[in-house]
């Protein structure tokens, strides 16, 4: 926790958000990883370790989702997600323990940056200031449960954050707020997941989002979750070339590194299909197995994205990890479960179900 002696954070200003909302202050870094569910199944983040300015823009039945990436900072990345998913796994720990929180979060950095797996080094504060920059400066635009007047009611990952520094100017702590979108679907325990702590580990955009694709969608039903690998594409918002984006997916199943989850590409009828089984190797809480197989085909999804290889789509980039690490690799949950279909039954789906990016 942090000390209240000769470090304690400024008065926020009267315009702040801060200046409202009672702090939750986060005293450890130990909590089980969480992720959001809507984020697991929707492309809200660039997937590319180079900046992206180029907006998002998703539709899928009636959920669309729109993001904006300022030209001074880019698009916020799916490894900038973890502080969003670092926050909400604090806020569900909290819940859990019958204490208070709130969407004013302080904190320090070192507890944040242990618990998803980062250094500590000066350099890793440096890059963690710049992913809450990209979070901050991230417009989003959605129907997920904003309702007719959706487009009125953008919002960013971060509504504003703030260092807490000593009288020396040295840096103890940290504090932002976080947005009601996000607050209120990590406070609904129904819209929240457990997630397998190796995913940190995971450094490639694609892997990561598939991660999440198959933590969503396949969890832990024994047949899993049948893709095409066109309807992947779509949705992920992915910048890559479909050709590429396939070699990407087939450059991961042969790596079989995603935790918890097999691999395995199919063909049928001339379209490539991603088969995602649970495995037995993952470290996350199980949760009910259901004996079914699920199945998503294409639907229409808008990317305004330049037509990059995968290779350029996903070089090193401002992340918060260090590049000598290996590299690796939405609609709702109606319309993702809708799909789920016993195995003898099931046929290739055109309506929905994947989960974000790769």
């Amino acid at each position: 926790m942090l000390r209240e002696d000769d470090h304690a954070p400024a008065p926020p200003s009267d315009d702040s958000e801060r200046s409202r909302l009672d702090p939750f202050v986060v005293a450890t870094g130990d909590a089980p990883p969480r992720d959001q569910r809507d984020l697991m199944e929707r492309p809200f983040f660039s997937l590319a370790k180079t900046p992206r300015t180029k907006p998002i823009l998703y539709k899928a039945a009636d959920i669309e989702v729109q993001v904006f990436g300022m030209p001074e900072h880019g698009m916020a990345t799916i490894w900038d997600a973890d502080v969003l998913i670092w926050a909400a796994s604090q806020i569900v720990a909290a819940e859990n323990d019958g204490l208070t929180t709130s969407r004013f979060v302080r904190f320090t950095p070192y507890h944040l940056l242990r618990a998803i797996g980062r250094p500590t080094g000066n350099h890793q504060y440096r890059l963690l200031k710049a992913a809450l920059a990209r979070l901050q400066s991230t417009v989003i635009a959605t129907t997920i449960r904003n309702g007719p007047h959706w487009r009125r009611r953008q919002f960013s990952w971060i509504n504003e954050w703030e260092e807490m520094t000593t009288r020396a100017g040295r840096v103890e702590g940290m504090e932002f707020v976080l947005p009601e979108w996000f607050y209120n679907s990590v406070i609904d325990r129904s819209l929240v997941l457990t997630i397998d702590p190796a995913y940190f580990r995971l450094t490639g955009g694609i892997e990561r989002w598939l991660y999440r694709v198959a933590r969503k969608h396949a969890g832990h039903q024994r047949h899993g979750w049948i893709f095409e690998v066109a309807h992947l594409h779509q949705k992920s918002g992915s910048l890559a070339r479909p050709s590429d984006f396939a070699l990407n997916l087939r450059r991961i199943a042969t790596r079989q590194q995603l935790p918890g989850y097999r691999l395995q590409i199919e063909r049928e009828d001339g379209h490539e299909l991603l088969r995602i089984r649970p495995d037995n190797s993952s470290t996350g809480t199980v949760d009910n197995p259901v004996n079914a197989i699920g199945r998503s085909g294409a639907r229409g999804i808008g990317t305004s994205g330049a037509r990059l290889s995968a290779d350029q789509a996903h070089e090193p980039q401002l992340t918060l990890w260090p590049e000598k690490r290996n590299p690796t690799a939405n609609l709702s949950n109606r319309e993702s479960n809708s799909f789920s279909l016993t195995r003898a039954q099931a046929k290739r789906g055109a309506g929905s179900a994947g989960n974000g990016e790769p």
